[in-house]
């Protein structure tokens, strides 16, 4: 807990910092803040997992694992803010401190033991980011996209709390432990108030991570937000609310797996296909990457669908190499944005002749989003994959592997145009911090590509 609390006060320090005009210095800070934060949940790894605080929040190996993952990614993002924010506002403290704000709700997404503590969690999570999605006042896609996520964000809340309020009502108890226990000791005289809870929880869930069909805010609210506030969103909120999502499937309802897993059969199959569908149809390359995110969804729900003890390692994976090359995707679309003034396909055309090492970082990038092997994506789906083909769904498999193939070819799109489309164009030029977040992103992409128990051997 003293992590979460460390960030919550380095967000009102950087507040400060913003009314004494030392804008210099949030960066740093912020680095140093996330650093010291990274090092206490290292720490707190060989201790003892119990509930604390009344049993509302739980730093466990799983908790614990997610959470530097999160901080992991927002370090990266940090790192690609560095004259982004300058660019868009002279005020800028209240970015970084709403973004560390966002964080902090999303480390208690994946540390709830509580469901009170869960929606605590989401929505500190969220509502940082409604502001930072419509952050550009005189931006119409911007105030668009905030308008977006607020109201379908609030609809979702609606779906989450009364979910959450029949649990309640046929528990007794906001507690994990409880709730499970009354699942356990009730093997076939759950109450209908229990089930109705269950798929009001899925649909304000599915809301959360952006699966079909309570997706329509996703592409959208990606498209018009920052492109940096989309690369945290895609990443790190993602990230947390799949680990919330699990941990409450995986603790509570293993049970009444029979109950809710053809739901979540049905959304699976359809985000799959609408993510890649719509994704080729795109001419704009943070468009395509805003659906191919919701594709991505659809691969983790994997997971939850075959659930096992298998589950969260995988979901870690595959959560790591979606984000570490969506780091390096969105981070070269600034840079090439600010080049050309433009984030379709074209813009990239004849890249690899100005910047051949740019070009190789953002090939690894989409290899890893495609799911080629030697690449952490590839490792990703192939436990996804297994997870399912080990519960026999093999129809499911079948169909991923047929969107995999759809993948393949809107990632490849940008490729082509790097390397096989010539035109006249500068280069690109980047900045240190650029250079150190998209290559550290790329390196760990293939390191876990190659030893991918350095991350699935933590949980």
């Amino acid at each position: 807990m003293s992590a979460i609390i460390t960030l919550s006060l380095l967000a009102i320090l950087l507040l400060y910092l913003g009314l004494f005009k030392a804008g210099r210095s949030l960066l740093p800070i912020s680095l140093l803040g996330l650093a010291a934060a990274l090092v206490m949940y290292v720490m707190q790894w060989a201790g003892d997992a119990t509930p604390i605080y009344s049993g509302m929040v739980l730093f466990d190996h799983y908790a614990i694992a997610f959470s530097v993952l999160c901080i992991l990614v927002t370090m990266l993002v940090m790192l690609l803010s560095k004259g982004y924010f300058d660019a868009a506002s002279v005020h800028v403290a209240e970015y970084y401190a709403l973004i560390l704000f966002s964080l902090t709700g999303a480390l208690l997404v994946t540390s709830f033991h509580n469901l009170a503590m869960l929606f605590i969690g989401i929505e500190i999570m969220s509502v940082a980011l409604y502001i930072l999605a419509g952050i550009r006042k005189k931006d119409f896609a911007s105030n668009e996209a905030a308008l977006k996520y607020f109201l379908m964000g609030a609809f979702s809340t609606g779906f989450l709390l009364f979910g959450i309020t029949l649990l309640y009502g046929a528990s007794g108890s906001f507690d994990l432990a409880a709730i499970k226990a009354y699942v356990i000791a009730n093997p076939q005289g759950v109450s209908p108030l229990f089930y109705a809870g269950i798929l009001l929880l899925i649909v304000g869930l599915a809301f959360k991570v952006g699966a079909a069909p309570f997706h329509f805010w996703t592409p959208d609210v990606y498209d018009g937000a920052p492109i940096l506030i989309t690369t945290f969103m895609s990443t790190v909120v993602k990230t947390a609310a799949f680990a919330g999502f699990l941990r409450l499937f995986y603790f509570c309802f293993i049970p009444l797996h029979d109950f809710w897993e053809p739901v979540l059969l049905v959304i699976t199959i359809i985000t799959l296909f609408i993510g890649n569908i719509t994704a080729i149809a795109q001419q704009s390359f943070k468009r395509m990457l805003a659906y191919s995110s919701i594709s991505h969804a659809g691969y983790m729900l994997f997971a939850i669908v075959a659930i096992g003890p298998a589950a969260a390692s995988s979901v870690l994976v595959y959560a790591g190499a979606y984000s570490l090359a969506s780091v390096v995707a969105f981070g070269i679309l600034i840079l090439v944005k600010r080049a050309t003034g433009s984030d379709h396909f074209e813009a990239f055309n004849g890249l690899a002749r100005k910047n051949p090492y740019l070009s190789a970082a953002l090939t690894i990038a989409m290899l890893s989003l495609a799911g080629i092997p030697l690449t952490a994506g590839f490792i990703g789906k192939f436990m996804m994959f297994s997870s399912a083909l080990a519960d026999y769904q093999v129809l499911l498999v079948v169909l991923a592997a047929i969107n995999a193939a759809m993948g393949i070819f809107y990632y490849f799109r940008v490729i082509v145009s790097m390397y096989f489309k010539p035109a006249d164009r500068d280069e690109v030029t980047m900045t240190a911090q650029y250079q150190a977040a998209i290559w550290v992103a790329v390196l760990l992409t293939v390191v876990l590509g190659v030893y991918p128990t350095l991350l699935a051997g933590l949980i």
